[in-house]
């Protein structure tokens, strides 16, 4: 029927010279009617499902469910394995984690007394890493290392060269004595061991593993220290005098020494947490579905319904222009939603100078003061190009229903390689750090937070991604046009 229809038109449109008064628009009516009347005349009866009739096309459909079944069923465990898989065995890797120990107790002018406490944990930190138990990778560093400085180790910390540090203060065992020998009643046990850390470099990370054996860490070594310095303490109580000190001060016996908490760059407010985790996912979710909004847009040039179509090369860089200028205000209303919910992007802190970027900060401490916004936007800006541009030429290529088989591939692997620490997940995840989102979270937790600057890095990552797809971009247009035309002539074949 289709065929006659088609020679109909086409045999119309070999005559241009007939005549049109009327006469062949009624004999389209009256056609159109007849074939309308002749069709639901033709039209076969429904029949029940397991009618034979039926029995080739229910082998066809039981057949193409199960392939469809069992390819999904693959895709889930191959590509939900790749975020499980993170985590695999992670026990084992934790040693990844560096944390320094650094013992500066005992240096001048604080050497007339036999150092305690800094040998004391550093023995006790050796015998954990001589045991067969995972724990974190600490390493034992020498003062000497850090100029005999505490505060380079804190610099340190900051350069991301290790999570974390305990470091023993020069006065630790001599305050100690000095408090029993005069019965200091202001001795503070936390003046004795730093704990310095900055949480906004990897909050997950910080809070999931590496607090739990530093909080354990630090009780033992209280312990340790404490029992020993009792001890002898208690033996060289020979007279009232030192009784009545120690009586005055029942701290440096009990517990005797503590860790004071630097949190170089605190990760608050809470509002950040979708800022530089769950939050992006959406920014992925946007690139992706904003190509089926934009669509029916571009199509527009070249369907020709009253205007001739526009020419094909002229179409694509149109369609690049539009993508890379919504991309723009897309990424500006995401930026907008941190903004909203008060995420500091303008107050300095008082650490913005590099001389003083050891010294905590208190709330996020926005890396460029005013212009901090900016920067985060075109952060998201890029992002967003990285992310869409791969989405869209994937889309072109592929199509429906494969798209969103490509969405959950692109959201696990970004995810798995951007929330969650490459360090101490398996090998494999290395290609982690070259793709975008990984970039993405780690620009933005460095633009809200003032931690160590990667930024050059991660931004031009993204802009290679970008590169990198806008040179596909025409490759992939030229392909949906063949594809699209391919589809028409299989259902309307050329005479």
């Amino acid at each position: 029927m289709l065929r006659q229809l088609k020679q109909r038109v086409v045999g119309r449109n070999k005559n241009p010279d007939a005549p049109d008064n009327g006469q062949t628009r009624n004999e389209d009516t009256v056609n159109k009617a007849e074939q309308g009347k002749s069709h639901a005349e033709s039209a076969p009866t429904p029949v029940g499902f397991w009618d034979p009739s039926l029995k080739h096309v229910r082998n066809r459909a039981f057949g193409k469910w199960m392939l469809t079944t069992a390819f999904l069923m693959a895709f889930i465990l191959a590509v939900l394995s790749i975020y499980w898989g993170v985590f695999f065995d992670v026990e084992q890797r934790i040693h990844h984690l560096r944390i320094y120990v650094v013992d500066f107790d005992g240096q001048a002018p604080y050497n007339t007394n036999p150092s305690l406490v800094g040998p004391t944990i550093t023995r006790m930190t050796q015998q954990m890493l001589d045991s067969s138990e995972p724990t974190l990778g600490f390493d034992i560093r020498s003062p000497s290392d850090f100029d005999n400085d505490p505060l380079q180790v804190r610099q340190a910390i900051y350069n991301f060269d290790a999570w974390a540090a305990i470091i023993i203060n020069p006065n630790a065992t001599a305050l100690l004595y000095s408090a029993i020998a005069t019965g200091n009643t202001s001795y503070d046990p936390l003046g004795a061991c730093q704990l310095v850390y900055q949480d906004s470099r990897d909050d997950t990370n910080w809070y999931d593993f590496i607090l739990p054996i530093i909080s354990t860490y630090m009780t033992q070594a209280q312990s340790m220290v404490g029992k020993q310095w009792a001890q002898m303490a208690l033996q060289n109580a020979s007279d009232p005098a030192t009784l009545r000190n120690i009586q005055a001060v029942p701290q440096a016996i009990n517990p005797a020494i503590g860790f004071s908490e630097f949190n170089l760059r605190p990760f608050y407010p809470y509002t950040g947490i979708p800022a530089v985790s769950i939050g992006l996912i959406y920014l992925i979710i946007i690139s992706f579905f904003s190509f089926s909004f934009y669509l029916p847009i571009h199509m527009q040039y070249i369907n020709p319904k009253g205007h001739p179509p526009l020419k094909f090369y002229q179409l694509i860089i149109w369609r690049w222009c539009a993508t890379m200028s919504a991309y723009v205000f897309l990424s500006l209303a995401y930026s907008f939603v941190s903004l909203a919910f008060q995420i500091n992007f303008t107050h300095a802190n008082p650490v913005q100078s590099q001389t003083q970027v050891t010294e905590v900060a208190y709330g996020n401490s926005p890396a460029y003061s005013n212009g901090t916004f900016p920067v985060y936007w075109m952060l998201n800006f890029f992002g967003m190009i990285a992310l869409g541009l791969a989405c869209e030429n994937v889309a072109m290529v592929v199509g429906a229903p494969w798209m969103g088989l490509w969405l959950i591939f692109w959201v696990i692997t970004n995810v798995s390689t951007a929330f969650y620490d490459i360090e101490i997940a398996p090998g494999f995840y290395r290609w982690g750090y070259a793709w975008p989102l990984h970039s993405v979270v780690e620009g933005s937790r460095q633009i809200l937070f003032d931690l160590h600057p990667r930024l050059g890095l991660d931004f031009g990552i993204l802009i290679a991604w970008g590169a990198v797809n806008t040179a596909f971009f025409p490759i992939c247009c030229w392909f949906q046009r063949w594809k699209n035309k391919r589809q028409i002539h299989e259902y309307w074949p050329m005479e």
